[in-house]
């Protein structure tokens, strides 16, 4: 009788361990969902935030009060959009390196000013160069990155301040950010009468108030107004 109680005290004991585990592990499973439920939510509510900076940026450029439109040249705008704080700038492609039509010594300025080596800097110049008398020159900026000689760290220096929509072969100094031009022995200038043109970088960021960020930026090229069509038209879309 007692061996039979001891046995029956075991099976209890090993069915009360079992459903202890059971019930840790489903905790543990509905804590982990409910985290992914809150970054999701997060993630969501970041993206419709910082997409409103993006069209909140659109309209200020296409203002047809000059006092309302926005500058091209980096200026941070602090805004609000559903309980999100929103920081929004945007340059024009007019002020940054094109490297399709600026000259090789101008991209070489550029590589050092990033921290590039001199000597590592030729085989990238060069596929760049023989890149230009190809039919197709470059079309995005990531082509940059798969080029000899390009480490990552060189690669997020430049992206900032390279394009290959401006087709100038300098950039305009009235829109060039102070880095560049101090990289190009440009001269620095302010000038609100300067031409923005029509190509634009606009970075969107959004901060909710549990700290949670999320950043849009986005090439765009704006379009004419009409009714029912979007003003822009996007070339190079980064989250």
């Amino acid at each position: 009788m007692k061996r039979q109680r001891g046995v029956a005290l075991l099976l209890v004991l090993w069915v009360l361990a079992l459903l202890s585990t059971l019930l840790g592990t489903l905790a543990a499973t509905v804590q982990l969902q409910n985290r992914q439920a809150q970054w999701q939510v997060a993630h969501t509510r970041g993206w419709f935030a910082a997409e409103a900076g993006l069209s909140q940026a659109v309209m200020a450029l296409q203002a047809r009060d000059p006092k309302a439109r926005w500058s091209a040249d980096g200026e941070p705008h602090v805004l609000s959009f559903a309980g999100a704080e929103l920081t929004v700038s945007v340059h024009s492609e007019r002020g940054k390196l094109d490297l399709n039509a600026a000259s090789v010594q101008d991209v070489g300025r550029l590589l050092l000013s990033c921290g590039a080596d001199p000597q590592a800097s030729g085989p990238l110049l060069q596929a760049l160069e023989r890149q230009r008398h190809e039919p197709v020159p470059l079309r995005t900026l990531e082509e940059l990155r798969d080029m000899p000689g390009m480490s990552f760290s060189i690669y997020r220096c430049l992206l900032p301040w390279i394009t290959v929509w401006s087709g100038q072969m300098q950039p305009d100094p009235a829109l060039t950010p102070a880095p560049l031009a101090q990289a190009l022995s440009l001269p620095v200038l302010r000038s609100s009468g300067a031409n923005p043109g029509q190509i634009f970088t606009v970075v969107s960021e959004a901060r909710l108030p549990n700290g949670y960020r999320s950043t849009l930026q986005v090439t765009l090229m704006l379009t004419s107004v009409k009714e029912g069509a979007r003003p822009f038209r996007v070339l190079r879309w980064q989250e």
